[in-house]
């Protein structure tokens, strides 16, 4: 099957005092209709940048990214517009992600009023979406500071919804939330999706979330994908070293059970001085001479498991 998704050697530099940052390098991955592909690493390592990059909010220096069969960045005027209907985003800030001048009703009828929707179609469609996020639909009269952040998160779903998109792009939606409430969160997002049939693409840094929300998963470092594989494979048998130390970092839900978390040495690397070949070697304890010439590769280690680390180049 052709994927709903398909990223292709995508990379992205900004411009900044004393030189460039480059927060994406040569990333390609695909998304199946359906599916939830889940993106973890540190703050810093072009998680968002992805996600704007996907969406079309920013545009690649290199690469391509072909929705549904067409290419982004050719869509042009109304075909721009056809296809932003087929991909939303919910940010991970609730309350800068709505105008706290417009009424929720307002916030989530605004794309639809752009899209050329009726006035009465706005009004019915936004208490349906109210009600399908848990929400009543009296609270279309209220304004943005009388919700709660969990209320807005799933006012932000809400009109991410508006357009019956396929590709929903999580940006951290939970990471601004209680723990309580994330885990409502969540379990409404897997919900929508075997209802309405979504696909997924979710970015997080806990990666017990993505664990159980993903089905497939890529571990970004510096702009690069270290490690792509099925989620159960990532937990049962991580590769990349800087898996493992993110892995060994989750802390256990166990009183009488103590974790160990692996310490990364050295400092993170500038991204505007990243070090040569692989990116991660400097903080390694595994990191061998080719380590600084090379870079590394994403090849398959096994059967739907790939990692750029030459320590798996001899399985190839």
């Amino acid at each position: 099957m052709e994927p709903l998704l398909r990223v292709s050697d995508v990379s992205k530099r900004f411009k900044v005092r004393g030189g460039h940052v480059s927060a994406v390098d040569d990333v390609s991955f695909y998304v199946q209709a359906g599916d939830t592909v889940g993106i973890v690493g540190e703050s810093g390592s072009g998680k968002s940048t992805l996600a704007r990059l996907v969406l079309r909010l920013i545009e690649p220096d290199t690469g391509e990214v072909v929705f549904d069969g067409k290419n982004v960045a050719e869509a042009r005027g109304a075909g721009l517009k056809e296809l932003r209907r087929g991909m939303q985003m919910v940010f991970q800030d609730p309350y800068s992600s709505v105008n706290p001048r417009m009424p929720i009703g307002g916030n989530i009828g605004f794309p639809m009023k752009v899209q050329g929707f009726g006035k009465r179609e706005i009004r019915d469609r936004t208490a349906d979406l109210l009600d399908q996020v848990g929400l009543h639909p009296n609270h279309a009269s209220y304004y943005p500071h009388q919700l709660s952040g969990g209320q807005l998160q799933r006012v932000n779903i809400a009109r991410a919804l508006t357009m019956e998109p396929k590709l929903v792009v999580c940006d951290e939606p939970l990471s601004a939330l209680d723990k309580s409430i994330q885990a409502q969160v969540l379990n409404l997002l897997r919900d929508l999706r075997e209802r309405l049939g979504l696909t997924y693409l979710f970015i997080s840094h806990d990666l017990n979330v993505v664990e159980y929300f993903s089905d497939h998963v890529l571990v970004v470092y510096l702009g690069h994908v270290v490690e792509s594989c099925p989620a159960k494979d990532l937990y049962r048998e991580p590769l990349h070293p800087y898996t493992k130390v993110l892995l060994s970092a989750i802390p256990s839900v166990d009183p009488d059970t103590r974790t160990e978390a692996q310490a990364l040495g050295g400092e993170p690397p500038s991204p505007l001085d990243p070090p040569s070949g692989c990116r991660f070697r400097t903080r390694c304890p595994l990191a061998m001479d080719i380590c600084a010439r090379e870079k590394p590769a994403l090849r398959e280690a096994a059967t739907g498991h790939s990692v750029a680390c030459h320590l798996f180049e001899e399985r190839v």
